[in-house]
């Protein structure tokens, strides 16, 4: 299987990578905070094998250009997110959102409703019942030792690059902002994919969004941790592309 290219394109006047590889309908991955690319690469593989996988960068992430005061808020996410989809010629394609990545592709879906042809939302954030910032924290520090040796450096590296600063911005927005009456308007197939020892999103939070999303489909996977798509691409893969193939994207 190719290894895949690199796109960049100017998008809010910010250079902004996404990592392209595959063959067929187009599938695009929207990282976790403080996340990259090349986080993903595991998951992308697996979803390469009938699927144009474009994995962004958001801005001040991975490869992409951010400047110091964007983004500082989830909106601005979203935002640069709605251009660089309209950039790419992706406008429409299903959205694969991990963790944060999730809480921006469901307020895609809700403010820009031509944008996003699907979802799928793995281990993700987005309601007001999500603990402060330090308690968020508190809860990746008990993640990191349960999840694969080889993300640990992939994943420092991307935190740096992302930067501290930009990180607590992006973490402290989510106390304000409540996806909670967005989640009504969401009117895309969805699917909901969690682990059951997943510390950082808990079970209890998938079931409050899938009540908001009553027509969302719902996957938990059994050990599931929250690098979800690292431990296992596989079957988070083969959950994604099932869903796809069953509501025709």
């Amino acid at each position: 299987m190719s290894q895949g290219h690199a796109l960049y394109l100017e998008v809010d006047g910010l250079r902004t990578h996404a990592w392209v590889r595959g063959n067929g309908p187009p599938l695009v991955i929207v990282p976790g905070l403080g996340c990259a690319s090349w986080m993903y690469v595991r998951l992308s593989r697996e979803l390469a094998r009938s699927r144009t996988v474009y994995v962004y960068d958001p801005p001040g992430h991975g490869y992409s250009q951010g400047l110091r005061h964007l983004p500082d808020c989830i909106e601005q996410l979203t935002d640069h997110l709605a251009h660089w989809l309209d950039a790419a010629g992706l406008k429409g394609s299903p959205i694969f959102g991990h963790s944060l990545g999730g809480e921006v592709a469901f307020d895609l879906a809700a403010r820009y409703p031509k944008h996003a042809g699907a979802l799928i939302a793995c281990a993700p954030t987005g309601i007001p019942e999500n603990p402060s910032v330090p308690a968020q924290l508190v809860r990746l520090l008990v993640d990191l030792p349960r999840e694969r040796l080889g993300l640990l450096i992939p994943g420092l590296r991307a935190y740096a690059h992302c930067g501290v600063r930009r990180m607590l911005k992006l973490a402290q927005d989510q106390d304000g902002h409540d996806t909670g009456p967005l989640l009504a308007h969401i009117h895309v197939p969805t699917l909901l994919v969690d682990g059951t020892s997943d510390p950082v999103i808990r079970l209890w939070t998938l079931e409050a969004i899938r009540k908001a999303i009553p027509a969302a489909y719902v996957c938990e996977i059994r050990g599931g941790t929250h690098a979800l798509t690292d431990v296992f691409p596989r079957t988070v893969a083969r959950y994604t592309l099932d869903f796809l193939k069953a509501v025709n994207q």
